[in-house]
């Protein structure tokens, strides 16, 4: 499998002028090449899938060592194409009423695909220092109706593969790999997002490479590729290579054009999207590099500062971003806290969603809360993230730690 890795980003007089006004959540990395992309594009008169999409999803699966990528319109549709293949292929036996283990600290979309195919989410805490699913919590969770895991990579943060994988081995699960926080993740050499049967990445805007909104799936399961391909196209034969299992007999030619053979969607990518995310991926192991220093100088200004806990690395972490959990003085004052950073232009957000069992959107999923969630609970009411960036930003990171500090 390939690891990325690279040199650091340059610092451009637009990285200076943001660090020395604050610390954003999110900033571009596009230049004169990704614009370039879009006219070129646009001259083509080709706007949907087309050879840039093709060529993105190869560089992509080469990138990251799988034999296959799917693109998709956003992460969160990569998710929903990742579950609905695990659940409509009739090798894996996944099937609705069955249960899923899923981390309590994630994105909506984690979630939401699982209860609309039937399935049941089984929310387990987190670890309290990596913010990734406790697999001794997972083990105690499983049920005779358990039969899949999904595994969220959080805030760039690998999962411990080796422990996961064992007790999949033990309970006969399926791996599902939700990657879309830590493209450029790595685990014992491997990259984040090829350790399930599936993975998924997102490609929007704040997130490691942009292609404006978009998502890819990574599989090595041949099969399972023609099944997204045909998901992600209304489940129509269409765009499945010859020799496809999933072409009936005899659908060749004129028969193919608009033959249906899976309850599919519409959540093609723009061929935009594919002409930007070739640059985008070039640049990668620079930025994933940039964000590893930064994060360097976060843990090193952080170590001296009372009262905040921040995320242990496991792996290497591509660094999405920079969590804090208040504890001792300090909790229960994160409004006070947020407060002064925005004063000083320094954005902040939620753990992603914190405990999700407290969203009340759960009233409309068939989903377990019933296990203890108390490290979950405490990142919901303590716990927040700020930003991380492509270019060197230490004297924002030391200033956050000089605004932790002051706050007592």
């Amino acid at each position: 499998m390939t690891a990325v890795t690279g040199l650091p980003a340059p610092r451009t007089e637009s990285a200076l002028r943001v660090e020395q006004q604050g610390l954003p959540l999110a900033t571009s990395t596009w230049d004169h090449r990704e614009l370039q992309a879009l006219q070129d594009v646009i001259a083509s008169g080709q706007f949907t899938m087309g050879a840039h999409v093709h060529a993105f999803e190869q560089a992509f699966a080469e990138t990251f060592g799988a034999r296959h990528a799917v693109m998709v319109n956003s992460g969160s549709s990569a998710n929903l194409l990742m579950v609905a293949a695990a659940v409509l292929d009739e090798r894996i036996d996944l099937n609705p009423g069955d249960e899923v283990l899923v981390t309590a600290v994630s994105w909506a979309t984690t979630y939401y695909p699982l209860a609309q195919y039937g399935l049941r989410p089984v929310l387990i805490d987190v670890d309290p220092h990596t913010l990734n699913l406790d697999v001794d919590a997972a083990r105690a969770r499983c049920t005779p109706r358990t039969k899949a895991v999904m595994a969220v990579n959080l805030l760039g943060n690998p999962n411990r593969f080796d422990e996961l994988q064992q007790l999949a081995d033990e309970r006969g699960l399926v791996v599902l790999e939700d990657n879309c926080e830590s493209m450029g993740a790595t685990y014992a050499d491997r990259s984040a997002g090829t350790f399930g049967l599936m993975g998924t990445f997102s490609t929007f805007f704040s997130h490691h490479i942009s292609t404006m909104e978009g998502g890819v799936v990574l599989t090595d399961d041949e099969h399972l590729s023609h099944v997204l391909l045909s998901l992600r196209s209304h489940g129509w034969t269409r765009n499945l290579p010859e020799g496809s299992a999933l072409r009936p007999a005899g659908s060749e030619g004129f028969h193919d054009l608009f033959q249906f053979v899976l309850p599919g969607y519409n959540v093609r990518p723009l061929e935009m999207s594919g002409a930007v995310g070739l640059h985008q991926l070039h640049k990668l192991p620079g930025l994933v590099a940039a964000r590893r220093a930064n994060a360097d100088v976060f843990r090193d200004v952080m170590s001296s500062v009372p009262g905040v806990r921040i995320q242990h690395e496991v792996g290497e972490s591509s660094w999405f971003g920079f969590s804090c959990v208040l504890v001792d003085d300090l909790a229960g004052r994160r409004d006070e806290v947020v407060a002064a950073l925005g004063a000083l232009g320094v954005q902040t957000r939620p753990v992603v969603a914190g405990n999700f069992a407290r969203n009340p959107v759960m009233r409309h999923l068939n989903a377990d809360t019933t296990g203890s969630l108390v490290n979950a609970d405490e990142i919901h009411d303590n716990g927040f993230y700020i930003g991380n960036h492509h270019f060197f930003v230490g004297g924002a990171l030391e200033q956050v730690a000089r605004v932790l500090r002051s706050v007592r």
